[in-house]
């Protein structure tokens, strides 16, 4: 059954503003499902996934709060996600330099060989979305940039 179909039999709308909201809760289920299982693998979750692939795109050691401001999951306790990353290995914190109060987060040659393993596995990714276009796609980034506002 499509995915519209079962939307349609699980709730009757009140407007096209109310099936857009439940269309998105349940995409957004679905869509995380699918991250997981990949995810479950390897023993981390989509917030640690998100860190750790800050910390590769960072030049920098970045502190907590610079994690957190870079987050797609704002509502995410950062320190705690970060100290499970490093019980696991794949990040490292110290003192930073420039502040005694303040850590610097690194991820670690570990971290980065897991997300080498989960970057050859990318295409699993994209077979979620693989129903739509590559304009379909920009576009709906657009549409939930700009929902989010």
């Amino acid at each position: 059954m499509s995915l519209e179909k079962d939307i349609h039999q699980l709730v009757p709308f009140t407007s096209e503003h109310h099936k857009a909201v439940v269309n998105l809760i349940y995409t957004y289920n679905w869509t995380v499902e699918r991250l997981k299982r990949s995810l479950d693998e390897v023993d981390i979750t989509l917030q640690q996934f998100n860190i750790l692939r800050i910390l590769r795109g960072s030049k920098e050691p970045l502190s907590t709060l610079q994690i957190r401001e870079r987050m797609l999951d704002k509502m995410s306790d950062t320190s705690r996600l970060v100290d499970r990353l490093i019980r696991k290995g794949l990040a490292r914190k110290k003192t930073a330099a420039s502040d005694k109060r303040l850590v610097d987060v690194t991820i670690t040659a570990k971290g980065l060989q897991l997300l080498a393993k989960l970057d050859k596995r990318s295409k699993e990714m994209d077979d979620i979305l693989s129903a739509l276009t590559i304009s379909e796609c920009k576009t709906l980034n657009k549409l939930l940039d700009k929902l989010r506002g």
